[in-house]
């Protein structure tokens, strides 16, 4: 059966089929239900993982927070297995604590099955990872694959066989098949096939290789030629040919059968961590032998030949090689001596990518770009580990800020900002630009004293070195901490100089993530030039088509309405600013934004929805390990503030279920979805019963706005939404409503006098 992602949550799709082991797959199922950590161990090639990911998808009903595939093939440092898989079950890496207890108490509530695949080079980190998840989540279960077992206490193992005669014979049909669609299993042959299969020890991986090249050899012409293959090596003697000397033999014999210009590309290759795009094979692998047009054909005979396999990551389509055939063609590599000066070009192209993404971000595709950088996540590591010029590993991590501060990697970007900046203390630049950033990450993490500390230098070096724009992230960020401790007057004063700085250097979106800032600030201190403040950031954000900077200029104007006792459109504003968040996986800005969107829905008599809002975002502070107290006194205050009026309202008990309710959506994503629903108007405390309204939310804030006469462009515009987006809401309402023109909605508007929240 083919795998598809839609049908199991977190699992690959993969793109041949599963041949044979019905039983297997029963037995390691059975286990499962009776054991927590399973382990399938047997010889490389022998079809572990293709068990596991095939028990996994059959076992996924059974776990409702989903079944996870944490591929370790690419992790050289043991200490690293814990921050892949909490990437690869989302976790946001946001503490400042070990990944390994940001691991387990983000899982702790969960019921879900890890697949922890290629575990023998890290066997002592994962037998701890295993033992710490499973201690701390009790609905965990764990099914690792490994060449041997993890040795942790309640652990079984299932030992992985070849295939069954029959099983491996029908694998290399399928395979043959799929290279040279008229291959037959005829009277004729089948003895010969069944002699190939018996001599490759009915190994998958072996099985597979030897198929592809039956697209030019007959049967009888690759039994021939691995007999006298084998032969050589084991003197005849069949007992004396381990499974791994098989698998070797087949990989010695494809190397052998490949153009020379097919090996040269097999060997560059195997420089990528993980998987990799066509554009990183071009700039890696051409030169020296291969041409950049080439690249495509090569790639494509090497899959033919089952050596590169086709797959995709974030919905990108992407290639990779088996652990096996990778370490083969690192070995090679090496031995040619050319092994430098590939990585040196591995390093420059994710450099070059890095800087690509960090100078395009304030415009379209932000999303796209953190898409593009989590399916690089490996290679980015391990172009930040190879690198040998201790000012590019520097220009590296500095340009993968917005992975470390948007994409979720906190822990991590601090921790290759930390190594970078000890490794290359001179005063340059690289080091400047560094500090500012490594600053912002600690002010993410709430770690203010480390925040202070590189910002002191960061100030220093900018000033010696004359760098404006150094110098204006450094109050920006003096200016935040502030006001996440409370400092207001201070936070106010310090981002109108950031504002100005950032002016000064034609930074517009700094100017206008100062001014938002200074907005929330001045609405604490009850100051009305909060007014002129957001005037100004709307029109900076206006001219720019970053989501971000609109979702984060809407939350400041939310305050602003909010001040003028206008709770409807700080509504609108908050219910922007989260639809401009869709898709980020943003845990702090999202939780923030739920917090005030329930402040304002308690504010405006929805008690119940406004508890369904705090449960929500109780979720997403939990799985911070945070509150939203660290984002200054102010804060807590009206938190609190709002739990005791929905409580007064609602009672204790109900507003327990309506925590509940709103806690059972995880995650950033299913949080901003939740909220974003159509919910039914709170019943009227009069004697009348306002007649339902047919719109959703979004459509009546739309109907207001075409009420008060502006156009599409306009409306867009106030809503931080595309126009596409807005024609889109426009003709929805007009179809709901049966009116074909803008002076219907505007009437049927005044009509109604529906609220607009």
């Amino acid at each position: 059966m083919t795998i598809r992602t839609s049908d199991v949550g977190k699992l690959p799709a993969t793109l041949t089929t599963f041949v044979g082991r019905r039983h297997d797959l029963a037995e390691v199922r059975d286990r499962l239900g009776t054991t927590r950590l399973l382990t399938l161990t047997g010889a490389g090639g022998v079809g572990k993982t293709r068990l596991a990911l095939e028990a996994a998808a059959a076992s996924a009903a059974e776990f409702a927070d989903g079944v996870w595939l944490v591929d370790l093939a690419p992790v050289r440092d043991p200490s690293l297995a814990a921050n892949v898989t909490a990437t690869a079950l989302g976790m946001p890496d946001l503490g400042t604590g070990p990944v390994i207890d940001q691991l387990a108490a983000f899982m702790t509530h969960r019921r879900a099955l890890i697949v922890l695949d290629n575990c023998e080079h890290l066997v002592d980190a994962c037998a701890d990872l295993a033992h710490a998840l499973l201690s701390a989540c009790p609905a965990l279960r764990i099914l690792a694959t490994s060449r041997r077992a993890l040795g942790v206490y309640g652990e079984r193992v299932f030992a992985v066989p070849p295939l069954e005669p029959d099983d491996a014979v029908e694998l290399l049909r399928d395979r043959a098949t799929a290279v040279r669609p008229e291959f037959q299993i005829t009277d004729g042959n089948r003895a010969q096939v069944r002699r190939l299969c018996d001599d490759l020890d009915g190994l998958p991986l072996a099985i597979e290789l030897a198929a592809s090249r039956l697209r030019t050899l007959t049967v009888d012409e690759a039994v021939n030629r691995l007999e006298n293959r084998f032969g050589l090596l084991t003197s005849g003697s069949r007992v004396a040919r381990p499974h791994q000397r098989t698998l070797r033999a087949l990989i010695d014999w494809s190397h052998e059968l490949c153009t020379p210009d097919e090996r040269l590309l097999w060997h560059r290759l195997s420089v990528f961590a993980g998987d990799f795009g066509l554009d990183a094979a071009e700039a890696v692998c051409a030169g020296d032998g291969i041409g950049r047009d080439e690249v495509l054909d090569l790639l494509d005979r090497r899959v033919v030949q089952s050596i590169v396999v086709p797959t995709e990551r974030e919905g990108l389509p992407r290639y990779r090689l088996l652990e096996t055939i990778r370490q083969y063609g690192r070995d090679r590599l090496a031995e040619s001596g050319q092994e430098q000066q590939t990585l040196q070009r591995h390093h420059d192209f994710y450099l070059a990518l890095a800087e690509r993404n960090a100078d395009g971000w304030y415009g379209p595709g932000q999303q796209e770009s953190l898409t593009r950088l989590r399916a690089e996540h490996a290679n980015l590591r391990a172009a930040l580990v190879q690198g040998g010029d201790t000012q590019a590993t520097l220009a590296l991590a500095t340009a993968l800020r917005f992975h470390w501060c948007e994409g979720g990697f906190l822990g991590e970007g601090r921790r290759w900002l930390d190594h970078a900046l000890a490794a290359a203390p001179d005063p340059t630049r690289a080091r400047a630009r560094a500090l500012w950033v490594a600053a912002w990450v600690a002010v993410l993490q709430r770690d203010h004293a480390l925040a202070y500390r590189w910002l002191d230098e960061a100030a220093e070096l900018g000033e010696q070195l004359d760098d404006p724009v150094v110098c204006a992230h450094v109050q920006s960020l003096r200016g935040a901490l502030a006001l996440f401790g409370g400092r207001l007057e201070e936070a106010v004063s310090l981002l109108e100089e950031a504002a100005a700085a950032h002016s000064g250097t034609g930074e517009e979106i700094g100017m206008a993530h100062a001014l938002a800032l200074m907005a929330i600030a001045q609405y604490h201190l009850g100051d009305p030039r909060i007014t002129e403040t957001c005037r100004q950031a709307l029109a900076l954000a206006a001219e720019h088509d970053g989501r971000l900077v609109r979702a984060f200029v809407q939350w400041a104007l939310s305050y602003d309405a909010c001040r003028r006792g206008d709770l409807a459109e700080a509504a609108a504003r908050l219910r922007a600013a989260l639809e401009n968040e869709q898709g980020f996986n943003h845990y702090i800005r999202v939780g923030v934004m739920l917090e005030q969107l329930a402040w304002v829905t308690a504010a405006g008599g929805d008690h119940k929805q406004a508890g369904r809002l705090l449960g929500a975002t109780r979720v997403l502070w939990r799985d911070l390990d945070a509150s939203i107290s660290a984002f200054g006194p102010h804060t807590a205050e009206q938190h609190d503030r709002c739990e005791e009026e929905v409580v007064r309202a609602l009672g204790p008990a109900a507003y327990e279920k309506a925590l509940a309710e709103g806690g059972r959506h995880r995650g950033p994503d299913e949080a901003i979805a939740y909220a974003l629903r159509p919910w039914p108007e709170p019943v009227a405390t009069t004697p009348a019963t306002p007649v339902p309204s047919p719109l959703t939310p979004r459509e009546r804030e739309v109907a207001a706005l075409v009420a008060k006469g502006m156009s599409n462009r306009q409306i867009a515009t106030t809503l931080f939404l595309s126009p596409r987006t807005v024609d889109r809401h426009i003709d929805n309402i007009r179809a709901k409503l049966r009116f074909s023109r803008r002076t219907q909605i505007a009437a049927w508007w005044a009509a109604n006098q529906l609220p607009n929240s």
